[in-house]
């Protein structure tokens, strides 16, 4: 039994589970249990098998954990919250910083991003015995390795010593599998992109009535950009972004269909999917029917119960219609001051102790209680299930992974620190403030690293950001200090212990390893 959990959380199970898969691009009808040896025969199977690559892209734990609510509690725009000290222990430990490889997000995310590498590498080594259309096989193929370079980037960075697994790995030579340096993952994962982006099979656009969250291609250069500027190769990073960004900050890039929303607060309305803002996106919806028999099952958003306010009431027409929430991962005090008088804070922040100061909602405190909670995620009422199933476990907001304000602000950094096109960069900076105040005048930013910190702090707070961009500039142990982080310790996670136990994979140094 313990080798098989072992398994199950490196490489996920010896079988493909083709069902209706949450968070894809499009339903796919349930298929039931289906041995990997026995499917992929025709062009519907190679497709369902796809969408379970992509489903892995939103993966939401059992325990309630999402990249998003994990990598906030880690930042210090965050507390965990919730009910107790206790409540959900793996936010709360990241939160102090007295995670261990036993406690803490590793599990969770290291096991989401190892299932979809053995999902995409099941895949590509099926497709080519697949009877179907040889352009399409050709687009799966790509989608499948630009996907396992996504998963492999967040493992990479979250735990920098990992293994780097190409192809299926036989069930007896799970236990000798080797990590890679850090370097050899990043030189895969941006070969991969790279050739993805040459072989030109991914299309340019895609409809988004069908196919919305699907890859583009402006989403693989995105996803290179960024993964350049952790790499610290500014130059290609910058690139990347401006293909993605287009040739006038501010205007619409024709080519791929990417332009900001006019209204900042207009990107958090649960209606508003796959917009012209959004490059690559988790689709979640009220409609799946999610029980609590599995709720990492559920097509809903966990954030959107998770940042809720607790014990929630309406206490005059003008409240807002939020729904009684489990208060997890609220904004700090620093964090509310700081954004308090820029515009985009009343779109991130609910300030419940206004709203409860002023008579006009009410809620219960829960656990390091701030009164400041997630607006951009909060769950209405309006948005409640209408697919049965636990109506906490079915909200329907989709997220961004990836948003065109934060490719702007990533090729601005990429431009500050290669010294490059500054104006640019200004440009770049200015689009995304003047936005901000929407007013009908240009509010102009210097192209500066303090003054971009600042913007993307602002922009994109609550996105589970915040946290990697503080380690990439090397700022983590000085602000997160407050909370516990360790300088040459805590940039990176600990390698959950099941991955360890009668295996060769090796603790990294920083835990007490000695990779």
């Amino acid at each position: 039994m313990k080798k098989y959990l072992k398994y199950s959380a490196i490489f996920t199970a010896c079988i493909l589970i083709v069902t209706a898969c949450k968070k894809s691009f499009l339903s796919v009808t349930p298929k039931g249990t289906n041995l990997e040896s026995q499917y992929y025969q025709n062009q519907t199977e190679a497709f369902n098998g796809l969408v379970a690559v992509y489903d892995v892209v939103g993966y939401q734990s059992g325990g309630d954990l999402t990249k998003e609510n994990a990598m906030d509690a880690g930042s210090d725009d965050h507390v965990a919250g919730g009910g107790g000290a206790g409540d959900i222990t793996d936010l709360q430990v990241f939160n102090n910083y007295t995670l261990n490889e036993t406690q803490g997000p590793s599990a969770a995310l290291w096991q989401g991003s190892f299932q979809g590498i053995f999902r995409a590498n099941v895949i590509l080594s099926k497709l080519p015995g697949v009877p179907m259309d040889a352009g399409l096989k050709s687009r799966y193929a790509d989608e499948a390795t630009a996907l396992r370079a996504y998963f492999y980037f967040d493992l990479v960075r979250l735990f920098k010593n990992i293994p780097l697994i190409l192809k299926e790995v036989p069930a007896d030579q799970v236990d000798n599998v080797l990590q890679v340096p850090p370097a050899a993952v990043y030189t895969q994962i941006e070969t991969d992109l790279k050739a993805v982006i040459n072989s030109k099979n991914i299309p340019d656009k895609v409809d988004i009535t069908t196919d919305g969250g699907r890859l583009t291609m402006g989403a693989v250069h995105a996803l290179l950009g960024k993964v350049y500027l952790f790499d610290k190769k500014y130059t290609e990073a910058a690139v990347e972004f401006a293909e993605v960004n287009g040739t006038t900050p501010g205007q619409a890039n024709t080519k791929y269909g990417y332009q900001l929303l006019a209204n900042f607060a207009d990107l958090w309305k649960v209606s508003n999917k796959f917009n012209a803002e959004s490059i690559l996106e988790v689709g979640h919806s009220s409609k799946s029917g999610g029980d609590w028999g599995c709720s990492a099952c559920t097509e809903g958003n966990l954030l959107n119960i998770m940042v809720g306010p607790r014990g929630y009431s309406a206490k005059t027409a003008a409240a807002p219609d939020y729904i009684s929430g489990w208060s997890f991962i609220p904004f700090t005090k620093a964090f509310f001051d700081f954004i308090h008088y820029d515009p985009r804070n009343k779109a991130t922040v609910a300030n419940l102790d206004s709203l409860k100061a002023n008579g006009i909602a009410d809620y219960s405190p829960g656990y390091d209680n701030t009164g400041f909670f997630v607006n951009k995620f909060a769950g209405h009422l309006a948005d409640k299930t209408t697919g049965g199933g636990a109506p906490e476990l079915n909200y329907p907001q989709n997220m961004y992974e990836i948003r065109l304000a934060d490719t702007y602000l990533m090729e601005a950094e990429a431009l500050i620190m290669a010294n490059g096109d500054l104006t640019r960069a200004a440009a770049l900076m200015t689009a995304i403030h003047t936005r901000a105040y929407n007013d009908g005048k240009t509010h102009a930013l210097a192209a500066t690293m303090p003054v971009l910190k600042n913007e993307r702090r602002a922009e994109l707070a609550a996105e589970g950001h915040r946290w990697f961009d503080l380690v990439r500039w090397g700022d983590a142990p000085a602000v997160l200090g407050y909370k516990g982080f360790k300088a040459g310790r805590n940039e990176i996670l600990p390698i959950p212990l099941n991955d360890l136990n009668a295996t060769k994979i090796k603790q990294s140094k920083e835990y007490g390893g000695t990779l």
